[in-house]
């Protein structure tokens, strides 16, 4: 559990330096932009070309992508209902449907289900979450960052093949098989593991507890579909298993895990509701405290009277 001392730590000193005069106000742009060109691209590059796929363990794999087609709908209405900004709704299309699948996912799994577990929480971050921030978040990220004028397929087209963890993610691909050198592999593994640290700090930077009125619903609401919402769909997706296999029950976990770090990020550098985007990832860590253990328990609940 030592990763979530460090998240809450890096959290705090993002918060703390709101507060040191000698960081100008751009500071937190200034951190996504190294976590977006220097950081998540190492970290693609770093577990990309590891995947070994594996037609057993297909729901950890499919069950993201479930989720997502069933998610991003429901933002939409919502939207259209609250009549939210296009900033906020693209970025509760971003935060919402990617989980932190990884950082927070994996050390809670190995508490909750022990180190057996981690693998099926490894599949559904690498062929899940982390695919899809490389494709759907670059997707949604060209799509609603043009404030006046929508996009043009050639446009959405282009910022997708000039993103950073795009290249990143066509060059892992076409590094499968390939053993990194001991200093490449080092120096990958080294940009990688700032990620978090410079991406909290930044969130942390960029978190105001008084959020303006306009976002405060979306804030609520996309923390009500992260927290409850999507492990409440995974469970009714999942029905048909029961509920004894741990396979299972670790994908539902996953599925209840806060807004991702990374996508956060892409969602602030993108210019989408920077600070609603660092809300839902600085309150859904605070939050998923709470819910997680919840999730646990109705499992639990659930294979004693489904499994």
């Amino acid at each position: 559990m030592e990763n979530l001392i460090f998240i809450a730590v890096y959290l705090l000193l993002g918060l703390a330096l709101q507060r040191v005069k000698q960081f100008p106000q751009n500071t937190g742009q200034v951190l996504n932009l190294y976590v977006i060109y220097i950081a998540l691209p190492a970290l693609v590059l770093q577990k990309i070309p590891a995947l070994t796929f594996s037609s057993a363990l297909i729901i950890p794999a499919l069950l993201p992508w479930l989720l997502l087609a069933l998610v991003v709908p429901l933002i939409l209405l919502l939207a259209k209902r609250f009549h939210w900004s296009r900033g906020a709704t693209g970025a509760l299309l971003i935060c919402i449907p990617l989980g932190n699948t990884s950082f927070l996912g994996l050390p809670m799994i190995e508490a909750f289900y022990g180190a057996e577990a981690l693998p099926y929480g490894v599949l559904y971050d690498q062929l899940g979450s982390f695919l899809g921030l490389a494709i759907y978040a670059t997707i949604i990220a060209a799509v609603y960052s043009d404030q006046q004028t929508r996009p043009s397929a050639w446009q959405i087209t282009h910022r997708i093949v000039i993103f950073p963890p795009f290249i990143a993610l066509v060059a892992a691909f076409g590094l499968r098989g390939f053993s990194y050198t001991p200093v490449l592999q080092s120096m990958v593994d080294t940009l990688a593991a700032t990620l978090v640290p410079v991406i909290m700090i930044a969130v942390g930077f960029q978190l105001k507890f008084r959020l303006a009125r306009h976002d405060r619903n979306p804030l609520l609401v996309g923390l009500l579909l992260k927290l409850v919402a999507m492990p409440l769909l995974a469970i009714a997706l999942l029905v048909w298993t029961g509920f004894d296999d741990v396979v299972v029950q670790v994908s539902i976990f996953e599925a209840a895990m806060p807004p991702m770090i990374s996508a956060g990020a892409v969602a602030i550098m993108a210019g989408l509701a920077p600070s609603l985007s660092a809300a839902l990832v600085g309150y859904g860590i605070l939050f998923c405290f709470l819910t997680l253990p919840l999730v646990y328990q109705l499992l639990l609940y659930l294979n004693g009277v489904v499994g």
